[in-house]
């Protein structure tokens, strides 16, 4: 399958997914680390792709929404953002919302 397809086929089956650099628990950079820890803030359950460990989706997740940098998080098949549209969005109290509609939408448990 090619790679495209299986960045696709995780953003669709996951209602929050975010695309970082190490894992929630172990990030591996300041940006990835902040955007984790939003998502975390909210309480709501995500999926995550540590882009490390995968160097193809590494190279070609910029192509797929046109976003150059990591973290990517998607809520819902939408690209949101990065770690500064996550923070900006959780104080606002609108990432809470979000995940928790893109997560009631699903019902499902959540795997990358």
């Amino acid at each position: 399958m090619d790679i495209l397809e299986v960045i696709k086929q995780q953003v669709e089956s996951n209602p929050v997914i975010i695309y970082m650099k190490g894992t929630p628990q172990m990030p591996m950079c300041g940006f990835s680390s902040r955007a984790a820890q939003a998502l975390q803030a909210s309480g709501e359950p995500f999926a995550y792709v540590n882009v490390l460990e995968n160097p193809e989706i590494f190279q070609n997740l910029p192509r797929f929404a046109n976003f150059p940098t990591f973290p990517q998080i998607y809520i819902d098949g939408e690209l949101i953002g990065g770690s500064d549209i996550a923070l900006e969005m959780l104080q606002s109290g609108e990432l809470q919302e979000a995940m928790k509609a893109a997560n009631g939408k699903s019902g499902q448990e959540q795997s990358a």
